[in-house]
C-alpha cells in the first residue's frame, strides 16, 4: 500500500467537440497544459464509438479483454490519473438498456460533446503510483 500527500494545482477543464476522439484528446489537453501529475476528477457528454478493456482473468499479470461499439450513449463519467504525463483514464457509459465501462482506449468518439476535469498534482514524486510495472500495465 502506498499512502501520500499531494498537493492540489490547477483544475483545468478540457471540452472535446463531435467526433474527436475522447483519449486523444485528454491526452493533447495534458501535454498543452503541461500536466505531469494529476487525477481525472469526472467527465460529462456522449459517445458515438466507444473501445475499452477490461482484465478479464485472475493471473497476474491479469489478461484483457478489448471491447468495440458504435451508438449513442451518454457518458456518466471519465475518470483516472495523469502520471508523468500519461493518462490513465477509465469511462463509464449508458444508454437506455445497460452500461458499460472500463479502461479507455483510442477509438471512442465524441457524439455531442464531452466536458472533462483534471485537478493538477504539484510537488509530488508519482512514479510508485505508475500503472506499469512487474504486473504489468492496466
Amino acid at each position: 500500500m502506498i499512502v501520500q500527500t499531494m498537493t492540489p494545482g490547477r483544475t483545468v477543464w478540457v471540452r472535446l467537440d463531435p467526433h474527436q476522439d475522447l483519449l486523444l484528446g485528454l491526452r493533447r489537453a495534458v501535454a498543452e497544459a503541461g500536466i505531469t501529475n494529476g487525477a481525472i476528477l469526472g467527465g460529462v457528454g456522449s459517445l458515438s464509438a466507444w473501445h475499452f478493456h477490461v482484465v478479464s482473468s485472475t493471473d497476474l499479470p491479469p489478461t484483457n479483454a478489448f471491447v468495440r461499439g458504435e451508438g449513442p450513449w451518454d457518458i456518466v463519467n471519465v475518470n483516472g490519473a495523469i502520471l508523468g504525463g500519461r493518462v490513465h483514464a477509465h469511462v463509464i457509459f449508458t444508454n437506455e438498456t445497460q452500461t458499460l465501462g472500463g479502461h479507455l482506449e483510442e477509438g471512442t468518439t465524441i457524439l455531442t460533446f464531452a466536458i472533462i476535469q483534471i485537478q493538477e498534482i504539484l510537488d509530488a514524486d508519482c512514479s510508485r503510483w505508475d500503472t506499469v510495472g512487474p504486473l504489468g500495465p492496466h
